[in-house]
């Protein structure tokens, strides 16, 4: 039996990289899924074939984390279909790349808009079905750069460190109502979503890594497996981070 039988997830952005390794991480452990995507209509439906062959259930689900009533009528179908949402990844995100000095507006406010009014967004529709059960777990995927920053990245470093700050307020709210809130800042992984932009600076950062080699997506889904998991029954407000040495706190 694995060990997250029985147990029900949604997990946003989860038809490719990080958050796809951890939809097949779940349902390998028992877990029914729900794939979210906002564009990749083709890679969603490819896990939720996988989730499925691990016999499984699994729900195919589109919207854009960043507005209202898209995520309202998500996690409303979620919990038609599946009777209630046990555990929540809110991964969904993108990364673009620009100084500050040249940055749009629209550009920051996309960023911050998708990552954290993203996270909040969902957290608030699925938070109290949890507190009504007393029993819910909520996980957050943030970044090492929201912890050390990088230049180009600032719009992107503010979300995933406001992600963090999110994570520490709300599991004092509701960690004594059953409800566990942490969070897993991955250092550089080989997902294939920093965009090649002309004129950004250009840095051996893998080089710099002590392990000398970027991540791969099924090296974070662990973490998010035990964060799933009763092993990890007393961690509260956490951020855990399978970053290569990338940060060492």
């Amino acid at each position: 039996m694995g060990v997250l039988e029985g147990r029900t997830a949604l997990i946003t952005g989860s038809s490719h990289g990080i958050g796809r390794a951890i939809a097949h991480a779940y349902a390998a452990e028992g877990a029914d899924v729900a794939v979210n995507y906002r564009s990749n209509a083709e890679g969603a439906a490819d896990v939720a074939r996988q989730i499925e062959a691990l016999g499984r259930r699994a729900l195919v689900i589109q919207a854009d984390v960043s507005q209202e009533e898209p995520v309202r009528t998500m996690v409303q179908t979620v919990e038609q279909e599946f009777g209630r949402i046990d555990i929540l990844v809110n991964n969904a995100g993108f990364v673009t790349l620009a100084p500050v000095e040249a940055m749009e507006i629209s550009t920051w406010d996309d960023m911050i808009a998708t990552h954290l009014r993203g996270t909040f967004l969902v957290t608030r529709m699925v938070l109290p079905g949890m507190l009504e059960r007393r029993d819910g777990r909520i996980i957050n995927i943030s970044s090492q750069l929201g912890q050390i920053g990088r230049e180009w990245f600032a719009h992107y470093t503010a979300a995933k460190a406001g992600i963090i700050g999110f994570t520490k307020a709300l599991s004092r709210e509701v960690a004594d109502r059953g409800v566990l809130v942490n969070c897993i800042a991955p250092g550089p992984i080989d997902t294939g979503i920093v965009p090649k932009t002309p004129g950004a600076p250009q840095k051996d950062r893998v080089g710099q890594l002590p392990i000398l080699r970027e991540g791969l997506p099924e090296e974070v889904a662990p973490t998010a497996l035990f964060l799933a998991s009763n092993a990890s029954t007393y961690y509260v407000g956490q951020t855990l981070g399978p970053n290569g040495g990338d940060v060492m706190l």
